[in-house]
């Protein structure tokens, strides 16, 4: 039997993990910091924001802002600060590595004036997970190479029975992987760069954040029409001021040479479709697909 298989290794159970943001609240908006020189040198091509995006998307989240930040204390700081006040979920992506660069924790230790403690569970999960041989690497690496793997462990830590903003959690959302999410002030979740373990873990979060209720997403009528975006343009400058005071967006996205995609976007879902009809009567155009946001329908299957 391999060590992995002696050591039962368990995510973090979601009942044991209160709601962040207080009973009754959910998320309504969100943020996404990326971080990483790497990123703004155009050495590493960030995907990790539009991942996010899509995400935000079908959960009826509104994601206001999406940042890419050097690695840099000072901005760092700022950045988790201003996230953290204006939005409900906030993220990080990236310098959460063993190298002089990978600065993210000890920056969001000084964000919410926490102290740096390695996280005894996360060392104990990264060396049960390693392979044999990976294990008896470890074990004779020498002490520069040991303290740089356990700073991948090295977490902004709060006393005992903090809340709110003085709150850190640990989560453990996916079994197989030693990484947890590091989640600050019940609202800034800390995620590595690499995409395909962003990608895990964000989907493993799911289960602890207190998402909106089917009824809180918006209602979106998408409408189609062949008229280039420049033509409509006017019409549509005219219909957004007439509506705004009602909660409702118009968008538009234009498809290269073959036409445009118009949306509408709010709660009331009779005085969407109501406006959907006028739009489609003045761009001679057609409805294409409407329903709750993350799960509208076709036309041809509504």
């Amino acid at each position: 039997m391999s060590h992995q298989q002696e050591v039962e290794l368990k995510n973090t159970d979601p009942a044991s993990v209160p709601n962040p943001l207080g009973e009754g609240n959910y998320i309504k908006t969100a943020g996404c910091i990326i971080i990483g020189d790497e990123v703004l040198n155009g050495k590493t091509k960030d995907t990790n924001s539009n991942f996010f995006a899509q995400y935000c998307f079908d959960l009826g989240i509104e994601l206001k802002r999406i940042e890419v930040i050097a690695d840099d204390e000072d901005e760092i700081v700022e950045a988790a600060r201003r996230f953290t006040k204006n939005y409900d979920f906030v993220i990080t992506s990236g310098g959460i590595g063993p190298t002089h660069d990978d600065i993210t924790y000890s920056s969001l230790g000084a964000a919410f004036n926490l102290p740096l403690v390695h996280h005894q569970e996360t060392m104990k999960r990264m060396w049960t997970l390693a392979s044999a041989e990976k294990r008896e690497l470890m074990s004779n690496a020498p002490e520069g190479e040991k303290e740089a793997r356990n700073r991948m462990a090295l977490f902004p830590t709060a006393e005992e029975g903090k809340s709110g903003a003085e709150k850190s959690e640990v989560l453990f959302v996916k079994e197989e992987m030693w990484v947890p999410v590091v989640r600050l002030g019940g609202k800034l979740c800390v995620f590595p760069g690499i995409p395909k373990l962003f990608q895990q873990l964000l989907h493993g979060l799911t289960p602890y954040l207190p998402l909106p209720p089917a009824s809180a997403k918006p209602f979106r009528h998408l409408i189609f029409t062949d008229k280039a975006e420049s033509a409509i343009a006017p019409y549509l400058t005219e219909l957004q001021a007439k509506v705004k005071k009602e909660g409702i967006r118009v968008g538009s996205y234009p498809f290269l040479f073959k036409g445009v995609h118009v949306s509408l976007i709010g709660h009331d879902i009779e005085r969407i479709r109501e406006l959907g009809q006028d739009v489609v009567k003045e761009l001679d155009g057609k409805v294409v697909a409407e329903g709750q946001l993350g799960a509208e329908k076709e036309a041809s299957k509504m």
